[in-house]
């Protein structure tokens, strides 16, 4: 009963209560299913890719015009894809943390992440303070 109401009430630090993680995960959710049409459009299956999925080659005929504009569109498509997957994969990450009761818990110091972050990018595993240690130190 104790574990029920931590999770009701809000949490003081990031201020997320349990109807604004409902609301979060609804709009991952969303996302989510966009980006699976999104890459169904793009991608084919192909069992030998670890995700089983690789990007289309566009058909547009054989003039040298024509296989310029496939070369250059299915490298376009490429680097859609990939950006896609890692998005598809960050909401997954994220659903599973709220799942978990972990969400809004920073990865390195295990400190709350704080409220406007998750609003602004829902995706976030880690405090600002600890995001920008790491981008200074690469």
């Amino acid at each position: 009963m104790k574990n029920l109401m931590e999770k009701i009430k809000p949490n003081t630090e990031t201020g997320l209560d349990k109807k604004t993680i409902e609301e979060i995960k609804s709009e991952l959710l969303k996302r989510k299913e966009d980006i699976s049409h999104t890459l169904k459009a793009l991608a084919e299956e192909d069992s030998h890719e670890a995700d089983k999925l690789a990007a289309k080659f566009p058909e547009y005929g054989d003039k040298p015009d024509e296989n310029a504009q496939e070369v250059s569109d299915y490298s376009s498509n490429l680097g859609t894809e990939e950006i896609l997957k890692k998005a598809y994969d960050d909401i997954e990450a994220t659903l599973k943390r709220i799942e978990d009761d972990s969400y809004g818990v920073c990865k390195y110091c295990k400190g709350d992440i704080a409220k406007g972050r998750l609003l602004a990018r829902p995706v976030a595993s880690s405090c600002v303070k600890c995001k920008k240690e790491l981008q200074e130190n690469v």
